[in-house]
């Protein structure tokens, strides 16, 4: 993986019961986790094998609005809203086209938003 001066580099998201925002993630968009104790879970990166995690889940307090956005890119946009409501989550938002493509946001269990989005 190539690491980019001033590239987001991992993302974080505090969550507010660690084994439910894993399964979430899991079945929602297929993520897999290291697990480091009770408090925190490395997010594997997709490409698997030795490459760093992409991020991480960190058990914590009720997250606020207005923080960071996270934006997921699918390849169908549609599927992806039916695994998150499946997996637990809620649509807030969309779907909905912006120039380019269309997308759409959610909560997960804990209440972080994040969004995804595909090309037209």
């Amino acid at each position: 993986m190539t690491q980019y001066h001033h590239g987001i580099d991992y993302v974080e998201l505090t969550v507010t019961d660690l084994d439910q925002a894993k399964r979430f993630y899991t079945e929602a968009f297929g993520w897999s986790f290291n697990d480091y104790g009770p408090q925190y879970a490395g997010i594997r990166n997709p490409a698997g094998g030795d490459a760093p995690e992409v991020g991480g889940l960190a058990l914590g307090e009720r997250p606020r609005p207005g923080g960071p956005f996270v934006l997921l890119y699918s390849t169908d946009l549609d599927a992806s809203v039916e695994a998150v409501r499946k997996a637990g989550g809620n649509v807030v938002d969309g779907p909905y086209s912006f120039p380019g493509g269309r997308r759409f946001h959610f909560t997960d269990p804990s209440g972080n938003e994040l969004g995804v989005w595909a090309k037209d």
